[in-house]
């Protein structure tokens, strides 16, 4: 079976925009990634039906585009640019047909509806405010909004160290519900939620943590319960936690470190995070990575050194084996299975 994959990227250097490529599930390997898309700097993406929704940027302007696919084709359908940085993630619920973004210099969450002719009209947006102690830490800096699994809005504030929910009217107009505040420093980066729809896991990017958070599905409120290092104790160059998932079945938690330049595994036992295992992943600062639709394989992007790197995932014991490594890719920083 050979299943499609998009990759995300800074075009600093040599990348031109999003790039494709197959997974070949049978023989356990990766086609060299092709330019599907040219376009500046595609640092996240995803994808809706036939619509690849993509951050974007165009010289001084920042935003997201949507583009049609169809027929090994890609058509622009519209781009919402506005003067300054672009954002750093963008996600889609389907359900009420919005688009959330997260801009990390701004400290900022838009909202934009996705029209039937796959338009985008700008119906919200809502600046945070705070700081940190890390030199990081200077201002707010959003760098997640998803849907928690009872439809609110879910926003990570790696600036000022917080958890925010938001209720979503059908406008597309963001109230807010809660805010958990982590401990001072941690960075909080991306979050998971467990199938219970009640558990989720916070991966802390300046703190090389992954925390665990009890989600209140009557409140809208998270609260911690337990915080580990993805980083072995006598780590001590520097180190920077990125992506963060979660297989289906909820019994493994999958963490990228920057730095140290490795995956971390863990096994969830009696909702406690226990680490199994740590690999290399053949390459310097893996910022994303994503397991496969069947859940056998994950694919790491690591950005600086231009290459991919594909693992085996045994489903019973959670853990990895390098399969394919040096997969040519530019700037790699966001990985996409359609």
């Amino acid at each position: 079976m050979k299943e499609q994959i998009y990759f995300g990227t800074y075009t600093k250097k040599t990348s031109q925009g999003i790039y494709h490529a197959f997974l070949d599930t049978d023989t356990a390997q990766v086609s060299t990634p092709q330019v599907a898309i040219t376009v500046e700097n595609p640092t996240y993406l995803t994808i809706t039906d036939q619509t690849l929704l993509t951050v974007a940027k165009e010289g001084p302007l920042g935003g997201i585009a949507a583009y049609e696919l169809a027929d090994d084709s890609y058509v622009l359908t519209d781009d919402a640019l506005v003067a300054g940085p672009n954002p750093c993630y963008v996600a889609f619920d389907k359900k009420r047909s919005l688009v959330y973004t997260a801009n990390y210099h701004k400290g900022q969450i838009d909202v934009y509806r996705l029209n039937n002719d796959k338009t985008l009209t700008l119906c919200d947006s809502v600046v945070q405010t705070g700081y940190g102690p890390r030199k990081e830490q200077d201002g707010s800096h959003v760098h997640y909004t998803d849907l928690t699994p009872d439809g609110r809005l879910v926003v990570v504030d790696l600036g000022n160290d917080t958890v925010s929910t938001y209720d979503i009217s059908a406008e597309g107009k963001l109230a807010p519900v809660s805010i958990l505040k982590t401990k001072a420093g941690l960075g909080p980066r991306h979050l998971v939620f467990a199938p219970d729809k009640k558990t989720a896991y916070l991966v802390g990017e300046l703190s090389s943590t992954v925390s665990v958070l009890d989600y209140d599905l009557t409140t809208g409120a998270f609260h911690l319960l337990q915080t580990v290092s993805t980083i072995p104790d006598d780590w001590t160059e520097h180190n920077g936690a990125a992506a963060i998932r979660i297989s289906n079945d909820g019994r493994f938690v999958y963490v990228s470190n920057r730095g140290h330049n490795s995956l971390a595994v863990f096994e969830v036992l009696d909702g406690e995070l226990k680490l199994i295992q740590h690999l290399t992943t053949h390459g310097d600062f893996p910022r994303d990575f994503a397991l496969d639709p069947t859940e056998r394989f994950i694919l790491v992007a690591n950005q600086n050194t231009d290459n991919a790197t594909l693992y085996t995932r045994d489903q019973e014991t959670g853990l990895l084996a390098c399969c394919q490594k040096d997969i040519s890719l530019p700037e790699g920083v966001c990985v996409y299975f359609k």
